[in-house]
């Protein structure tokens, strides 16, 4: 059986649809994900052992699904149609059987196509700091971080270092250089090639994610050192990064990541996909954007008090996530019930209505 064909079929049915996501799995049919909803593809069959390997060997090749066969995971990323269409993806067994999770990685667009406030371009515009864009997973972070790269590179004459993995957008130079490099192919892991910047005459920095205490230290002396540097965090709000950031240290290193981050830091954009009313979604979004209060706040401990400073300084550009979804829903963008769905605190959101 041609597996090549059958998986460009399956994308170029994700890409008509309008998808995000195509999962397959021994036992059932593929299925995409359209506007966060998992519909089932029923003209085709249910995939055996060998469909699912198939495939996957299309995507990445026998040596690497014989080495997936050994240690039972897989992170990938992927092109097809001569580059055009972009993947990233994860192999994984569940009850003995092998699974494949494909994100498609959309096209590059600007803010205004993605309905992101222009004040991201400030941040983008920086020379140093540490700018953080968080949120659950598939929420548009990746694509918000890859729009500000895009600015950086077709304005500014810049060195840009990705590390990812696995690379996700893959960038066009247009004034900057921009080195992609993806971990376990690249580099040994994120800490050692970011490490390496401080001797590669890096301006910009995109990590793409901070996993541990040792990267999050390094990406902060980066920050403090002449640097731009972007990630993201799997965490709901403002306020719980800087918590989660400053918890992952030793209670003796907490002192000093305090301060770092305090004097780095130059905001923090929590993002969430709600369904549009129109159809497809938009985003809401909170934005904190580290002031002499916040970084306050930070060094003294008083992190429980950083919503109600972002909650009274729209005047300097921050924005509540609550207010964001009240705004959506005034303009007819995203339903009552939506904002309410997304809301992390309902109860206050219904006390501004």
């Amino acid at each position: 059986m041609d597996y090549k064909k059958i998986l460009n079929e399956l994308i170029e049915n994700l890409v008509n649809e309008d998808g995000s996501d195509l999962h397959m799995g021994v036992g059932r049919k593929p299925a995409i994900r359209i506007n966060g909803q998992l519909v089932f593809l029923v003209n085709y069959n249910v995939m055996t052992e060998t469909d699912v390997l198939g495939i996957l060997e299309a995507l990445i090749g026998v040596p690497r699904v014989k080495k997936f066969q050994e240690n039972k995971e897989a992170d990938f990323s992927s092109n097809l149609d001569n580059g055009t269409i972009q993947l990233r993806g994860n192999a994984f067994f569940q009850r003995g059987m092998i699974c494949i999770a494909i994100r498609l990685i959309p096209k590059a667009k600007t803010f205004e196509e993605l309905n992101l406030p222009v004040i991201l371009k400030d941040f983008a515009r920086k020379k140093q700091g540490f700018f953080l864009v968080v949120g659950p997973v598939g929420q548009g972070k990746s694509t918000t971080l890859s729009t500000m790269v895009n600015m950086i590179n077709s304005e500014t004459a810049a060195h840009i270092i990705t590390i990812e993995d696995p690379i996700e957008f893959i960038y066009q130079p247009d004034k900057s250089i921009i080195d992609q490099r993806e971990v376990g192919i690249d580099t040994e892991d994120f800490l050692g090639a970011l490490k390496s910047t401080f001797r590669e005459d890096a301006n910009v920095l995109l990590i793409g994610e901070m996993r541990d205490s040792a990267t999050i230290a390094a990406a902060v002396t980066a920050a403090e050192t002449g640097h731009l540097v972007l990630s993201t965090l799997h965490t709901n709000n403002a306020s719980q990064t800087i918590d989660r950031i400053i918890d992952s240290f030793a209670p003796e290193q907490q002192g000093q990541i305090r301060l770092q981050l305090a004097s780095s830091l130059l905001g923090i954009f929590s993002q969430r996909l709600i369904p549009r009313i129109a159809g497809g979604r938009i985003p809401a979004y909170e934005l904190l954007i580290n002031n002499k209060a916040i970084a306050n706040l930070i060094r003294e401990k008083r992190t429980h008090e950083i919503d109600t400073v972002l909650e009274t300084s729209s005047h300097e550009g921050m924005m509540d996530m609550n207010r964001c979804l009240i705004d959506l829903v005034q303009k007819g963008e995203i339903s009552l019930e939506s904002a309410y769905e997304y809301a992390i605190n309902p109860k206050a959101l219904e006390q501004m209505f």
